[in-house]
Formats: structure tokens, C-alpha cells, sequence
């Protein structure tokens, strides 16, 4: 079982398109992750759905992506076509790292017609007589988005998706190309690491190294949302500092030889979908500028990596996730391990 998953603009013929491949692929289905966007109107409070100007910015919306996906999968194996203009790399990343985490690849396609044709196409489309505002939530939506869509395709999307130039193909030989690059795999399965969601309480371990300026080290995993510690999940029978430098050698390549030193041990609490368990933070030292140069490049398990001051990882951490970082710079201030709970020292 595999998706594919067909992106572009808005106005780049995406579900005309899929609902082609569709009959040349098979065993594959159709699903509109546009459909989850309609429900949510419907579930949740106008106050809520006020508060973002488009329903990916919804955690809600990406995490029902992935189930609807994984459980549309499960029900009818086969291939999954999914028409969905995603310009923001973390929520891709966020969806087809959790797509992955079910052992569901995504052969990512792009519709990329000049921007002359695009325009022309957006101008072309049929609006519904009955739609309220139909203009502007239609064609304006679509002409809004075209600088979006020239941010992402310079940034990071031509790098990451097979692209299709469709300026002068017709829906369905738009769809031929797909399937024969989905066929002979010049459209590739993405690369991104596999990491299963827990099922239970779980133990993970991070590290935190320092450069010459006393800055710490953070990362941005491609496979889930947020900026975190170099570090993750402990293996059944692994001992937690040496989780930590396995993956703090996995991660950025950096080979630590002393077993770090432990500064807090925060017991996260479950909040559903989370099942929570214990966090570790060890002091893995201060980097030189030589180590620290050899520090990977961003791969498949990392989008970006930077070092920051304890005041700049505010603005980028998780506030639990924060606070065990501050707590964790007092201990080491003070050399002494502290105990939290949810990221508040206790005893």
C-alpha cells in the first residue's frame, strides 16, 4: 500500500488530474483531504475556526489526514490518490512523517505549470452560482496563494517532489506521466525516517551540547512538528545515556566518547493522543568550533539545526518542553541532577 500525493497550486487541475490517475493506476482511490476541511466547519466552534485563515493551519485537520489515510488504507489496501496543495515544508513533513510512522510511503508528484498558464487557469475556473462570496473564496484564494507557492518552490518543494510541467498537458496526460513515473519509480518513495508512534508510555533520552558561546544545540526533525533536543526514543534493554549518544551520532554525527552526565529527569504526563513517560536531558559538553563544523547537514531525520541562547529556544521550544530546558541549565549551573514533573522540579 502506497499514497500518492499529488501537489501544486491552487488552480494547478490537482483533482481533475487525480481523479484520472485514478483509472490508470490499479487498486488506487481517490481521497480529498478537503472533504476532513468541510467536517471540521461543522465540528468545531466558529470562535476556534475564526482563529486560523485555513483549516491546515488546524493540528486537528493534519492529524485526521494521516488516520483517514492509514485507516482508508487498511480498509482497502492498494494505492491511496490524494490531491492536496501542501506549501509549508513542516506540515508536510508532520503528514508524511506520520503516513511513514504506519508504514505507508508517499510518492510525493507536483503539477507545475508556468505561472502564465497557472493564472490563466485560475481566471478559467468555473465558480458555483450559489456559492456565497464565490469570487473572491475561489479564484482571489487561488491568486493569493501563487506568491506562497513561488516561496515554497525555491525553498524546498522542486527538491523534494517529482515535478510534472503541465503547461501543456491535459488532465489525463498529466495523469499518464504520473503513472508512469510512479511505475518505474522516478517518482520515488520520500525519504523520511520511520518512526512508530507509541502505543505506550515511553523512556527517551536528549542531549544537550553547547558551542564555544555557551549556545545549545537544537534540531527540527523532519518526521514530527516542532524543534527539539538531539536524541529520542530508549530501545527495549538500551541503557538511557547511551540512547541518547546513539542518537546524537545518528542524528548529527557528532561521536561522543564519555557518558554524558544527567541533568533532569521530567516525568511527562499522558495528554491524548501522547501517552507520555519519562524525559532525560544529559549534558553531552561544550562543542569546538572544529566539531561543531562537522555537524551533518540537514538529511533525511533533520529539516534544520541551529545553536541558540536559553531566551531564542523560547520562541522555539514547546512551553514543557522549554521549561525542561531551563531547568536543565540550572543544573548544570549548579551541578546537581534535578527531578520534574511536567517540567516543574519537585523535591
Amino acid at each position: 500500500m502506497t499514497v500518492v500525493w499529488i501537489n501544486g497550486a491552487f488552480g494547478a487541475g490537482k483533482t481533475t488530474t487525480a481523479r484520472e490517475l485514478i483509472e490508470l493506476i490499479p487498486n488506487s482511490t481517490l481521497f480529498d483531504p478537503e472533504v476532513i476541511g468541510a467536517v471540521l466547519t461543522q465540528l468545531l466552534p466558529p470562535k476556534r475556526l475564526a482563529e486560523v485563515g485555513d483549516f491546515q493551519d488546524l493540528p486537528i485537520w493534519r492529524r485526521l489526514v494521516i488516520d483517514t489515510a492509514a485507516a482508508m488504507l487498511a480498509e482497502l489496501d492498494g494505492v491511496l490518490v490524494v490531491p492536496m496543495t501542501l506549501l509549508r515544508q513542516e506540515y508536510r513533513d508532520e503528514i508524511f512523517g506520520g503516513l511513514a510512522a504506519r508504514r505507508i510511503p508517499v510518492r510525493h508528484v507536483l503539477l507545475a505549470p508556468a505561472e502564465t498558464i497557472l493564472r490563466q487557469r485560475i481566471a478559467d475556473r468555473e465558480v458555483p452560482p450559489d456559492l456565497p462570496d464565490g469570487e473572491m473564496r475561489i479564484r482571489q484564494w487561488s491568486y493569493d496563494h501563487i506568491e506562497p507557492y513561488r516561496t515554497a518552490l525555491a525553498a524546498w518543494l522542486t527538491a523534494d517532489a517529482h515535478p510534472v510541467d503541465t503547461s501543456a498537458l491535459t488532465p489525463y496526460e498529466a495523469a499518464v506521466r504520473i503513472a508512469e513515473a510512479v511505475r518505474t519509480g522516478r517518482a520515488p518513495a520520500c525519504e523520511i525516517v520511520q518512526t512508530p508512534e507509541p502505543t505506550s508510555e515511553t523512556v527517551a533520552s536528549g542531549v544537550l551540547l553547547f558551542d564555544e558561546r555557551d549556545r545549545v544545540l537544537l534540531v527540527d526533525p523532519t518526521y514530527k512538528a516542532g524543534w527539539e533536543f538531539p536524541g529520542g526514543v530508549v530501545e527495549p534493554g538500551e541503557a538511557p545515556a547511551r540512547a541518547g549518544m546513539r542518537e546524537v551520532e545518528e542524528e548529527t554525527g557528532i561521536r561522543l566518547d564519555e557518558v554524558p552526565r544527567l541533568l533532569v529527569l521530567d516525568w511527562e504526563p499522558p495528554a491524548p493522543p501522547g501517552y507520555g513517560g519519562l524525559r532525560l536531558l544529559f549534558d553531552g559538553g561544550r562543542l569546538d568550533s572544529a566539531e561543531a563544523g562537522r555537524l551533518l547537514l540537514p538529511g533525511p531525520e533533520l529539516r534544520d539545526w541551529r545553536f541558540v541562547t536559553e531566551e531564542e529556544a523560547a520562541d522555539l521550544l514547546p512551553p514543557v518542553r522549554f521549561e525542561r530546558l531551563r531547568w536543565a541549565l540550572r543544573a548544570r549551573e549548579r551541578g546537581a541532577a534535578l527531578y520534574l514533573e511536567a517540567g516543574i522540579p519537585l523535591g
